[in-house]
């Protein structure tokens, strides 16, 4: 156990590292002492080993529920690496080309346009869907039905395929049809039965009653400094069509409903939200990224040359619509190394991060599984994430 924080609030770490992570841990403890954290865990994996697995701080502010070991936390767009490695589970079983129209799994997709559009358009954030346009209840998102039929029913912004724009919530509804017409199950549930119940991952889109008391409690963001960048990231958010997409109507406000970080209520996280309600702890996040890329008890999850693809960049630079350009880069769902914003570990790593600080990704080039993953919001240039990647990129001598 290590001790850190200073004298007015000294922060046990629990967990460890092995010898020559150490510098991973102290990052861990420096975010607490010096960038606001509350609650965190960290976790990373080399060649299908545990190298780093370290908790600290409260779970629960309201009532100093202690983090533990399977303290679990609300992944935000973390949960997009996930729907992506799913989406690719489907192609190396050859139940899913990304390349054809999405018609040809989802028949009524074609209405007002959408013809043409591909799962990789979508996966991709080319497809021209943003936003859902009509004025959803909370109610109705959780039911699932009700937002097919509306993406159904738009037309795209874009003509498919000539631009991106980041997609924060149809996302998840249009590539978990995808997979529900594929495969018969919701995406939360093709994600138990295909690795969550035989890894034994405590990781969910759709969270269990029995896992409820596990998940730490969201704090709001840290506040912003003030800058040029947080300005024209705030006007942009305030756009009409940034904020539809972001709220849907204000079903979902972002992040914070009445001063309360909106996903802690118990009926979004029991839900299928799939591009923004996953929820996992930092452990099992790290060891999905890391079967990615190593094996794990068994043959590897992606193969070399489903990476290969996935790693392809297609979207970058700055959107038709949405925040300035900060080097966000995305291949076929997953989010590639981002300098500045999110450099991870360099050209081999993929996978996503999350409101308010989340990531988690694999390392090819490494043979890395990482997660951090904590409970309090972080501002918008968050860089709690960074420092740590910048710590273990150091232990691992790049």
């Amino acid at each position: 156990m290590i001790t850190a924080g200073g004298p007015r609030r000294p922060i046990a770490i629990q967990g460890g590292a092995e010898d020559g992570f150490g510098r991973v841990v102290d990052t861990f403890a420096e975010n607490f002492r010096d960038r606001g954290d509350l609650g965190a865990g960290c976790a990373v994996y080399v060649e299908g080993r545990k190298v780093v697995d370290v908790w600290a701080g409260v779970a629960d502010a309201r009532t100093g529920r202690p983090w533990q070991e399977e303290t679990a936390a609300i992944l935000f767009s973390c949960t997009k690496g996930i729907l992506s490695f799913c989406c690719y589970l489907l192609v190396q079983d050859g139940r899913l080309d990304l390349d054809v129209p999405v018609t040809h799994y989802w028949p009524h997709f074609a209405a007002a346009g959408k013809e043409s559009i591909t799962t990789r358009h979508i996966l991709a954030h080319r497809a021209g869907l943003p936003a859902i346009e009509a004025d959803l209840s909370r109610a109705q998102l959780c039911a699932w039905d009700p937002v097919v039929r509306a993406l159904e029913g738009q037309r795209p912004l874009w003509e498919p395929g000539t631009t991106h724009s980041y997609h924060p919530l149809t996302f998840g509804w249009l590539i978990g049809e995808i997979i529900r017409r594929i495969t018969g199950h919701t995406p939360g549930r093709f994600l138990r039965e295909t690795v969550g119940d035989p890894m034994d991952l405590h990781l969910w889109i759709g969270l269990p009653e029995s896992a409820r008391d596990t998940v730490a409690w969201m704090e709001p963001p840290l506040p912003d400094e003030d800058s040029a960048v947080i300005r024209e990231v705030a006007a942009v958010q305030a756009t009409a069509t940034v904020k539809q997409a972001m709220t849907v109507g204000e079903a979902l406000p972002f992040p914070t409903e009445n001063g309360i970080v909106t996903i802690n209520d118990p009926a979004l996280q029991a839900a299928e939200l799939p591009g923004v309600n996953g929820i996992a702890t930092p452990r099992s996040l790290a060891r999905l990224y890391a079967g990615c890329v190593s094996k794990i008890g068994g043959p590897r999850l992606l193969t070399p040359r489903t990476v290969a693809d996935a790693m392809v960049p297609r979207s970058w630079g700055q959107m038709l619509l949405g925040d300035p350009d900060l080097g966000q880069r995305w291949g076929t769902g997953f989010m590639l190394s981002s300098p500045p914003s999110r450099p991870m570990l360099g050209s081999g790593s993929f996978g996503h991060d999350g409101a308010g600080g989340q990531l988690g990704f694999a390392d090819e080039t490494h043979r890395v599984g990482f997660a951090y993953l904590s409970n309090q919001m972080g501002p918008t240039l968050d860089q709690r994430a960074n420092k740590l990647t910048s710590a273990l990129a150091s232990c691992l001598g790049t």
